[in-house]
């Protein structure tokens, strides 16, 4: 078993240790954000924030997650009013959205240790493989979002989803 912090809230985990995080998550935390996609930390699908820092969830065990403070796309903001989830609605930096919970989440921990980032950091903390190709919208929403942080732009304010009472979906 493992006891660990997930979105702020402590959790003991009864799965074998070398269960990778991403499952712990989604099988045993029913927190579906985080997704598959390599299984190899390649495509940065399932990336979470481990004590701040983003890392691939499907290459970290959970024994290695034990004691930590993991953070997960339905974690960082449940109301979508993080500035960088709002600079990725604005700029359009959202295309199938199987990425977008591990890019938005790894732009999160860049824009948390420098919220002034060059092109080049954005790149490099942004190496996920996105097939939808909206890498110069990426860079532009999470210049836009850091822009956010610092103050020097006001918030994004984005319309309530839709879903079936309101008329949508």
């Amino acid at each position: 078993m493992a006891s660990l912090t997930i979105n702020a809230q402590p959790l003991d985990i009864r799965l074998p240790d070398d269960t990778p995080l991403l499952w712990a998550l989604r099988d045993a935390a029913n927190l579906t954000g985080t997704k598959y996609g390599c299984g190899t930390g390649e495509c940065g699908a399932c990336t979470v924030m481990v004590d701040g820092q983003a890392m691939p969830s499907c290459t970290l065990s959970l024994g290695e997650a034990e004691g930590r403070s993991v953070t997960t796309i339905e974690g960082l903001s449940p109301d979508r009013n993080h500035p960088v989830q709002q600079a990725f609605a604005a700029e359009q930096a959202i295309q199938c959205g199987f990425c977008t919970p591990g890019l938005v989440m790894a732009a999160a921990a860049l824009l948390a240790h420098n919220a002034d980032p060059a092109e080049a950091d954005i790149a490099a903390a942004l190496p996920h493989v996105c097939r939808c190709g909206v890498q110069p919208r990426l860079v532009r929403a999470v210049q836009r979002a850091g822009r956010i942080l610092r103050g020097q732009e006001p918030p994004i304010r984005l319309p309530a989803p839709r879903t079936a009472t309101t008329g949508g979906y």
